[in-house]
C-alpha cells in the first residue's frame, strides 16, 4: 500500500491523506525545494510518483526523501552536479540508503525501518550510524520522510537506473593500473589524478573509474579534471556504497565499469579500489582471479615507508604486479629515502606522474 506519513510526525501541513496514497502535488512541491544528491543523480524525477512509508524497510540503493534535523559533520550535499550545496536546518533532502566503511570517518548500516538516522557521506548517504572517528564530529541527523516510489507504488532504487554492461573486446584491451593503498587518505586519489594527468599529456586517451567505496563524487571529478576522457564509479552501475557486498557483487561491478570504458576505446585505464589491503571488500576484490587477470600493473599508496613496505610485499605475496609507490609519504623527501631503502621499487612523486615521458605503461 502507497501511503504518506502522518502531519504530526513530518511536521508538514500541505500533506493529506487520499485513501492511502500521497497527493501528487504535494510530492510535487516537496520534489522540486529538495535537494537531489550526487548518489541519486541517474534517477529522474520525471519517475518520482508516490511516498512509501507503511511496512517499509529500506535496501541499500533504495531513493529516500528526507529531511535535515541536526546539522553536525555535513554541512554541504554533493548535487547531482556536483556542486557541494549548503544544508540548512528543514532542508528537503533526496539520498539513498547504503552502508558505509570509513575509518576516518563513519561505520554506519542501513536502518530496518523509517526511523530517524544519519546523512553518513555528502555523495547523499543515508545510514545509521554506530561508530566514528573520534577527529570528527557526529553525523548530520536526518528524518526520513518516505521512500520514493513509481506510480505503482514500487521503491525505486539507483539500480534501477544502472548502465548496462558492454560486450569486452576479445584482443588488444586497454592498459590497466589498479591504484590501492594502506588505508583511507593514503593519497590513492591525488596518485590515481596525476597518472591520469601525466598518461593524457603524453597523448593518451585515458579512461578512469572508482570500484569501491561510498557514493560521493568528489574523487570522481578529481579523476574528470585532471583530463580523463570517461570516470565512472561504482554508483554509474547501481550501488550506492560496496561495504558489504560479496565476491560475486564486486566482481560484477569491476566488469561492467571496465567494459564500459573499453567501449570508449580509451588507450589506458585507471582503477582506484577505495580503503586499504586489510579491509574485507578491498581484500576480496584484489585477491579474485578476475581482477589479477584483467589489471596489467599496481600502483601502491602510502603514508609512510613501513606501510609501503608491508604493502608492497602483500601485493606480491598475492602474485599482484605492482610497480611503484607513491601517495601521501612522498610529500616528505625523508619518507622517500626510507621508502627506497627498503622497497625496491620506484617511488612516484606528484610530478613525475604527470611527467610527459611517463615510462610506466
Amino acid at each position: 500500500m502507497v501511503a504518506v506519513a502522518r502531519k504530526n510526525d513530518l511536521e508538514l501541513s500541505l500533506v493529506e491523506m487520499d485513501h492511502g496514497h500521497q497527493n501528487m502535488n504535494t510530492l510535487d512541491q516537496l520534489l522540486k525545494v529538495a535537494k537531489a544528491s550526487y548518489s541519486c543523480r541517474h534517477v529522474p524525477q520525471s519517475a518520482m510518483k508516490t511516498l512509501i512509508v507503511e511496512g517499509v524497510r529500506p535496501q541499500s540503493g533504495d531513493v529516500v526523501l528526507a529531511k535535515i534535523d541536526n546539522i553536525r559533520q555535513h554541512k554541504r550535499i554533493e548535487d547531482t552536479c556536483g556542486r557541494r550545496a549548503h544544508l540548512h536546518k528543514g532542508d528537503t533532502v533526496i539520498l539513498c540508503y547504503g552502508n558505509r566503511y570509513a575509518p576516518d570517518q563513519f561505520e554506519a548500516y542501513i536502518p530496518d525501518d523509517l526511523e530517524p538516522c544519519h546523512m553518513v557521506a555528502a555523495g547523499g548517504i543515508a545510514a545509521f550510524t554506530s561508530s566514528r572517528h573520534s577527529g570528527i564530529k557526529a553525523a548530520t541527523q536526518i528524518k526520513p520522510i518516505g521512500l520514493i516510489g513509481d506510480a505503482n507504488g514500487r521503491p525505486l532504487n539507483i539500480i534501477d537506473w544502472a548502465m548496462p554492461e558492454k560486450m569486452l573486446p576479445s584482443r588488444s584491451l586497454p592498459m590497466i593500473t589498479a591504484v590501492v593503498g594502506t588505508s583511507m587518505n593514503a593519497g590513492k586519489t591525488t596518485t590515481a589524478a596525476h597518472l591520469i594527468k601525466g598518461l593524457s599529456r603524453s597523448g593518451m586517451s585515458v579512461g578512469a573509474a572508482k570500484l569501491t567505496g561510498t557514493g560521493a563524487g568528489l574523487d570522481v571529478w578529481l579523476m574528470q579534471d585532471s583530463g580523463a576522457h570517461k570516470v565512472l564509479d561504482f554508483t554509474d552501475v547501481g550501488y550506492a556504497s560496496t561495504f558489504l557486498l560479496s565476491i560475486e557483487e564486486l566482481e560484477s561491478i569491476f566488469i561492467k565499469l571496465l567494459s564500459i570504458l573499453c567501449a570508449e576505446k580509451v588507450d589506458a585505464i585507471v582503477f582506484e579500489v577505495a580503503d586499504g589491503l586489510l579491509q574485507r571488500e578491498t581484500s576480496a576484490l584484489l585477491t579474485s582471479p578476475l581482477f589479477k587477470k584483467y589489471v596489467d600493473q599496481v600502483i601502491f599508496a602510502a603514508s609512510d615507508a613501513l606501510g609501503a613496505y608491508a604493502g608492497v610485499n602483500w601485493l606480491k605475496q598475492q602474485g599482484l604486479p605492482v610497480k611503484a609507490v607513491s601517495g601521501a609519504l612522498t610529500a616528505s623527501p625523508l619518507a622517500i629515502r626510507e621508502t627506497e631503502d627498503v622497497v625496491d621499487l620506484p617511488v612516484l612523486d606528484p610530478e613525475r606522474l604527470t611527467a610527459v615521458d611517463l615510462d610506466l605503461l
